[in-house]
């Protein structure tokens, strides 16, 4: 029973991390092996923009803008994230010669951590709430009898919900650290 609760919970979130740094080194490995490297050097921009394309989804959420369905901007997040921050390891890779770029990468991996965490936490929370709610339907509890014992649940999930505020100032520090990253590279970029 741990085992599969483990594996159920636990194996996503590390499989979503480890094919993000797997996919990586490989991409990395390829452009070695073509003598590509310098096309690393150039995905930082693509990787930037599918990173920056992805708060779509927080600006829905928070209605700043009214373009699309939160639950389809949701997945269009974690998948243009995902990606993004892929191009943006593997242009890391090529040339990892400064501190502000080893902060901005780093700040990056921290981000990807948390938003990793923070889905398979909600998803878990949600998932008990719900597995709860079954059981006591299968009781044949009245409605009412069903949300008051459900009550200490509920706010536990409500609790995840709140998990934002921490990713936020994390989100908010990468980006801080990214842009400082771009800007560096503008002023001090060989425009020959």
């Amino acid at each position: 029973m741990r085992a599969n609760l483990l594996s159920r919970e636990v194996t996503p979130f590390l499989l979503a991390f480890s094919g993000l740094v797997v996919a990586a080194l490989l991409s990395d490995a390829v452009l070695h092996g073509l003598d590509a490297v310098w096309i690393g050097r150039y995905l930082g921009i693509p990787g930037s923009l599918l990173i920056l394309g992805s708060i779509t989804y927080s600006l829905r959420k928070r209605r700043l803008i009214r373009l699309g369905q939160t639950a389809r901007l949701l997945r269009w997040h974690e998948y243009m994230a995902w990606l993004g921050s892929l191009l943006v390891l593997v242009h890391a890779g090529v040339h990892f010669n400064a501190i502000l770029a080893w902060l901005a990468t780093a700040a990056m991996l921290v981000n990807v951590i948390s938003g990793l965490t923070g889905k398979f936490l909600l998803d878990r929370s949600r998932r008990r709430l719900e597995e709860a709610r079954q059981r006591m339907r299968q009781k044949e509890l009245a409605g009412e009898d069903i949300e008051e014992r459900l009550y200490r649940d509920s706010l536990t999930f409500d609790v995840m919900k709140q998990w934002r505020v921490v990713h936020l100032p994390i989100t908010l520090a990468f980006a801080v650290l990214a842009l400082a990253h771009i800007v560096a590279v503008f002023l001090f970029w060989g425009w020959k």
